[in-house]
């Protein structure tokens, strides 16, 4: 009799898809926001900055404890408990600044306190989601669920512009807040109602489904591993040097584009709320797509070219768009560019999980809070730097600098050797 056929791992990966939506439109909310929530509290762009840096420096610091919290407690309970501390943040953000927290002063550390507690607590988001696609996957499948996943967030940031931009109008920019926590709660109840740490342990996974995930999978227990060990790893690192630089193109579509375009290119609120989806659209469908096409290259190509083709590729293109897209002159053109350069980074973003799972096998979410504390660090630079870019030399110069960082990426991905596992130190002991 055959085996029974199912797909369970589909609908985790849709959950997924579910978890990365919200997370980015609880993160996303506040770029928006701040266009109402500058005057009303007194901040200026500058001050407005290191509150977007200080999400990042919480992000970045806690993805590598966040993969080994992962990796502790399994990607159903560590998803689930993190998702929650979300909502509560998220809550505050529309309750304190400027009613619990009056001064000018005490206003700015509020936000610069719950924004870097938001990152901290959403840093061990996709390290987690790339150690259950490690687990629910077949070897070499891992590109396109990573994928989609960032086909969610894309989705999330998408809907966060046009839905903050109405609520502002509608109802303030503290209710945009708090109407997105129901929209996080139901997630948390379906993905712990349904989701288990390994296809083993799921109810409805077939034999079928199960002897897929598993076949040339290595069959010996992993090892003990000296985090120190994977966090020196060459390839792991190099991998984040490179995700830094398409990150940092990332973090300006992130923090500043709805303010780039109503305040440079000249559109309203509402249409800025819309225009600044565009993007986030263009990236939902480039991140699946690119996930899709980098498990097409490893089958033919092999892991090390099928993970750099995209790579490079990708940031090429990142770097042609972002320039072409500030020198032109007219509105609707720009949006068009720099939607297609967003898309771009989308494209490179299976290539970059795709290889922290192939280097870091069973380790994948400890290796992959690694690279995403590379990918995350120009947060930190991004939020202040573009201010004070655009202060002494304007607006082009300030976008054309993520050009450049994006070719030191594309070139860096022909040093990146993920055909080569990582493989942890014998214990002396």
């Amino acid at each position: 009799m055959p085996a029974k056929h199912t797909s369970v791992r589909w609908a985790i990966v849709a959950l997924l898809i579910l978890a990365s939506f919200v997370a980015y439109l609880l993160r996303q909310n506040i770029s928006v926001a701040a266009k109402f929530m500058m005057p009303e509290l007194g901040l200026s762009e500058l001050q407005m900055g290191w509150v977007f840096g200080a999400y990042s420096w919480g992000y970045a610091l806690f993805q590598f404890p966040g993969g080994l919290f992962g990796e502790a407690y399994g990607g159903r309970r560590a998803l689930a408990v993190t998702a929650l501390l979300w909502v509560v943040i998220t809550l505050l953000t529309g309750i304190m600044p400027g009613r619990l927290v009056v001064s000018g002063a005490g206003v700015l550390a509020t936000l610069i306190v719950l924004r870097f507690l938001l990152g901290a607590f959403q840093a061990p988001t996709f390290p987690i989601m790339a150690g259950v696609i490690g687990e629910w996957f077949p070897v070499g499948s891992w590109a396109l669920p990573n994928g989609m996943s960032s086909t969610g967030l894309a989705l999330g940031a998408a809907a966060a512009a046009p839905f903050v931009a109405w609520a502002m109008i509608t109802i303030g920019w503290r209710e945009s807040f708090i109407a997105s926590a129901p929209i996080a709660l139901l997630m948390i109840g379906v993905w712990w109602w349904y989701a288990t740490d390994t296809p083993a342990q799921h109810p409805r996974v077939g034999p079928g489904e199960l002897a897929l995930i598993l076949a040339d999978r290595r069959r010996d227990a992993p090892q003990r591993v000296d985090w120190k060990q994977l966090a020196a790893n060459r390839e792991i690192l190099l991998l984040s040097v490179s995700y830094f630089a398409m990150n940092y193109v990332f973090y300006f579509f992130s923090y500043w584009f709805y303010i780039y375009l109503t305040d440079v290119r000249g559109f309203g609120i509402l249409a800025g709320g819309f225009y600044a989806a565009a993007p986030w659209l263009t990236g939902a469908v480039c991140a699946s797509l690119g996930g899709w096409l980098c498990e097409r290259l490893c089958r033919r190509l092999g892991a090390r070219w099928g993970c750099r083709v995209p790579g490079i590729a990708g940031l090429v293109l990142v770097a042609l768009f972002l320039g072409l897209g500030a020198v032109a002159r007219n509105p609707y053109v720009a949006v068009v560019l720099l939607a297609l350069c967003f898309g771009s980074t989308q494209l490179t973003e299976g290539a970059y999980w795709q290889g922290a799972t192939y280097v870091a096998g069973p380790h994948t979410a400890g290796a992959s809070g690694v690279m995403n504390t590379g990918g995350n660090m120009p947060g930190i630079v991004v939020g202040p730097l573009i201010p004070i870019l655009v202060q002494h030399f304007g607006w082009p110069v300030a976008l054309v600098s993520g050009s450049m960082v994006a070719l030191v990426g594309a070139a860096i991905w022909l040093l990146i050797r993920v055909d080569r596992p990582f493989e942890p130190a014998a214990d002396p002991s």
